[in-house]
């Protein structure tokens, strides 16, 4: 067999029993790594730790697997403006997640006459957000509808790791704010502070005049 060392590296082709007894002196497994390699490859290691880390690794890979989601968002062909900056404002929340967008432009009785209405409208909404996202797929007609699918520029898992990062830095923000209004004093602190300061000075005065013989009480 092949063996490879603890750390990797390259002990040579040493028969089974030269192998046993190299794990046995790193107090190790001998653990096959290749069975189908000629000769086979087989590491020396600590098993029980091999098979945690790499459960840990395939746990962390299903939690950042990034499914593409193919969000639909729907138009009328004369939609009003209002509308149409709504509809476009969750095109671009969807883009901004790493999603696709499904456009369809819904026409209604004489509206199929006209397919170019839908057409433009597909256009200028790709127009719209082109800093965002791309054309996956061109407009085309399906049945009474017309799509279009757009293709975010970035890939679900950056917006992923940009949304965590956002959400930390407003977290962080937030904790510092927070801390900031305890360590800063109340203006009503302030004001009785100042009050208090007033009183006693105000008491000194008093103080002062009642102790001070008057000229008079002086002479007598």
């Amino acid at each position: 067999m092949r063996l490879v060392g603890p750390s990797g590296e390259q002990v040579g082709i040493v028969p089974l029993a030269k192998a046993l007894e190299l794990a046995q002196e790193y107090d190790l497994d001998l653990v096959e790594v290749a069975a189908s390699a000629r000769p086979p490859v087989c590491k020396l290691m600590d098993y029980g730790k091999f098979k945690y880390e790499s459960a840990m690794k395939a746990r962390e890979a299903r939690k950042n697997q990034a499914h593409t989601v193919i969000k639909e968002m729907k138009l009328r062909p004369k939609i009003d403006p209002h509308d149409y900056d709504t509809k476009k404002g969750h095109v671009v929340r969807f883009l901004k997640q790493g999603d696709k967008v499904k456009i369809t432009i819904m026409f209604r009785g004489r509206e199929q006459s006209r397919p170019e209405l839908g057409y433009r409208l597909l256009q200028r909404l790709a127009s719209d957000v082109e800093d965002l996202g791309f054309i996956e797929s061109n407009p085309k007609q399906d049945g009474r509808n017309m799509i279009m699918v757009l293709g975010p520029h970035k890939k679900k898992t950056e917006a992923m790791a940009e949304a965590r990062e956002a959400q930390a830095a407003r977290k962080a923000e937030r904790q510092g704010v927070s801390a900031t209004d305890e360590e800063a004093p109340s203006e009503d602190a302030t004001v009785e502070a100042d009050s208090a300061t007033d009183e006693a000075a105000a008491s000194a005065e008093v103080a002062e005049d009642v102790e001070a013989p008057t000229s008079h009480e002086a002479s007598a």
